[in-house]
């Protein structure tokens, strides 16, 4: 049943296929065995024209007498329509070889579009994300139960929030601390997303990490600058997820002022989101939770980040973090397009659709109307 709701989707969407490329365009991948048996219909053709004209010539003459029919009475129009049947199958005859040929494209470009966002996700690398932060739920497979760790699993969870769910983003993964790092450029390949945050949550890539300190604003900046190199920066669709301890008091990067950082997101319509994630020092209690407005740089980072039209969360346990993440998926709707491209397109469907669709309707006529069952 399914396949027969889909069945003028999928004709429209052959139909379309159809009409975005050129004859000329079209490359073919068996066009020398299309051409053998082309020459061996020929040949076949001729060899049974002449066994049957020696036939003939040589059998004796049998006839059946039938009466003359007057001059004076017309000939029909339309006899010749007669012969319709046989003209559908010659025309399709052409589109079977081509689809027998097997025609590609070499080289294609299309407008796509689907459900989801060009996703840039930061994670926090500094020394002070050493600091312990409990999740029991999450924290499964890290060594110890730093802060770090935690984030990271939680950037794991949000991206198999997404794959769950109906959505295709395409994802890039920035590591940062003073400098930022592009781990992974952005890709609709949720494996390679997942894979590449697994290992910067590697117990010894962390320990060898460069950048001690927390720079936010750099890491920012780089994922923006991540967008401009792909071309989406005008594009609709963009969010930024950062997972941070928030201890940064950096508001200029060189002659670049947050306030400016900030704005650049605002004017390309990027909201960003920023999971501010605090650590438990060994002085303090088990249960230590900071909320919002508790540490010195909440107030500065909270307003820059709604400036975006993003949200700011001051998470200190693990429940506080899932509900965090559930959110910022469930915010992150919508619908991103971009151009595709993509090599040796096959287009023999649209070839084989007519050459069927021709010799259905020969086929058709024949059987079921007796006027094509006349003799002209």
């Amino acid at each position: 049943m399914t396949s027969v709701w889909t069945l003028p989707a999928l004709l429209r969407e052959k139909i379309e296929e159809g009409l975005s490329f050129r004859l000329a365009d079209l490359r073919f991948w068996h066009d020398d065995e299309v051409r053998l048996m082309l020459v061996a219909l020929v040949a076949l053709a001729i060899t049974m024209l002449i066994v049957r004209t020696l036939i003939r010539s040589r059998s004796p003459r049998h006839g059946v007498i039938v009466p003359a029919l007057l001059a004076s009475v017309p000939r029909s129009r339309t006899a010749y329509v007669v012969h319709v049947p046989a003209a559908l199958f010659f025309v399709g005859l052409p589109f079977f070889m081509l689809a027998l040929a097997d025609p590609f494209t070499a080289l294609v470009s299309r407008e796509v579009s689907f459900p989801g966002r060009r996703i840039g996700i930061m994670i926090d690398a500094s020394v002070s994300m050493r600091l312990p932060f409990t999740a029991a739920t999450l924290n499964r497979r890290a060594p110890t139960d730093a802060v770090f760790f935690t984030t990271v699993a939680a950037a794991e969870r949000f991206v198999q929030l997404r794959i769950d769910g109906k959505y295709r983003d395409l994802i890039g993964v920035v590591e940062f601390g003073n400098d930022a790092y592009v781990i992974m450029p952005f890709t609709s390949d949720y494996d390679n997303v997942l894979l590449s945050i697994s290992l910067i949550g590697d117990p010894q890539e962390f320990g060898r990490f460069p950048s001690q300190g927390t720079t936010i604003a750099r890491a920012i900046n780089e994922t923006i600058a991540l967008y401009k190199m792909f071309n989406f920066l005008d594009a609709s669709g963009n969010l930024m997820i950062i997972f941070s301890d928030g201890e940064d008091s950096t508001y200029q990067l060189g002659n670049v002022t947050l306030d400016e950082i900030i704005q650049d997101a605002v004017d390309a319509e990027i909201p960003v989101y920023l999971v501010r994630t605090k650590g438990t020092k060994p002085s303090e209690a088990p249960n230590y939770s900071q909320g919002e407005g508790q540490l010195i740089p909440d107030e500065r980072w909270a307003l820059a980040v709604r400036r975006t039209g993003g949200q700011f969360y001051a998470v200190g346990d693990e429940e506080s973090l899932l509900r965090a993440i559930r959110d910022i998926d469930r915010m992150a709707g919508g619908m991103i397009a971009f151009k595709q491209y993509t090599n040796e397109e096959p287009r023999f469907a649209i070839f084989a659709l007519i050459a069927a669709g021709l010799w259905a309707a020969a086929a058709g006529a024949k059987l079921t109307l007796p006027y094509f069952q006349k003799l002209s």
